[in-house]
């Protein structure tokens, strides 16, 4: 089963990514903010972190993923980015970061199921 975290700090969005996710055979974790996804991702050692770039407080998104992939423990894990910034600025800062894939808000699940598959299966 893989296992998935997601951290996004609005809980409506959490909660339709998570109603989304339990469609398929996934481990779900969750977390509002980029410090504890980050405490989380090291101890749940996710295939796959689902992460808004803009949270208040500590860490934002490219923060934790930079983060998740200079960590030796956590290399194998995948990020995908989320956010409602499009720009192409943003789309290269994401991926400079290290993330596997960029996803623009607002997302339908489709598209967030087809783009999961892509990136873990």
């Amino acid at each position: 089963m893989k296992k998935i975290l997601i951290v996004e700090d609005q809980e409506e969005i959490r909660e339709l990514i998570r109603v989304t996710l339990e469609f398929d055979d996934y481990e779900i974790e969750e977390s509002p903010n980029g410090d504890e996804g980050l405490r989380k991702a090291g101890s749940f050692r996710p295939d796959l972190i689902l992460l808004d770039v803009m949270m208040p407080g500590g860490l934002n998104g490219l923060q934790v993923c930079q983060r998740v992939k200079s960590d030796p423990g956590l290399k194998r894990t995948k990020v995908i980015l989320l956010t409602a910034r499009g720009q192409d600025s943003d789309r290269q800062a994401g991926l400079k970061a290290g993330a596997d894939e960029y996803l623009i808000k607002p997302f339908s699940p489709l598209e967030l199921m087809k783009v999961i598959g892509k990136v873990i299966r």
